[in-house]
């Protein structure tokens, strides 16, 4: 599950993101360790803990001395809010532009994007 696309530490961080978005770990719940987390990926133990630590500084994350880490209330809602944030910058802004580009206004640009989704589900296009 890991690749070179980004830092090992990203995607550990990205990995706990989207159990947080999944439910897998719900507010309060704990998290694996940082030696659970390297002895699954067969990393460092240090690389592991840098990805928890970057969301216990984002506020997803907190440490309960002795016990282990453990979601902060509100953290789904919060990696809702930075995953959406992200979808606009790195899909939508880009789609609108090369939209612009070929002449598709936000009308059409609204009936393709209709049309694509009743195409994934399965049932007929306006």
């Amino acid at each position: 599950m890991i690749d070179d696309s980004k830092p090992i530490f990203q995607q550990i961080a990205e990995r706990i993101e989207g159990d947080i978005l999944d439910g897998v770990l719900p507010e309060e719940g704990q998290v694996p360790s940082t030696n659970e987390f390297a002895a699954f990926y067969r990393i460092n133990p240090a690389t592991a803990a840098k990805g928890v630590n970057l969301l216990v500084d984002e506020g997803l994350l907190y440490k309960r001395r002795g016990i282990g880490m453990f979601v902060s209330p509100g953290a789904r809602e919060t990696v809702l809010a930075k995953r959406r944030n992200q979808f606009y910058r790195q899909y939508v802004q880009p789609l609108q532009r090369e939209a612009l580009k070929l002449g598709i206004g936000p009308e059409e640009l609204t009936t393709l994007i209709q049309r694509s989704a009743a195409e994934h589900e399965g049932t007929p296009a306006p």
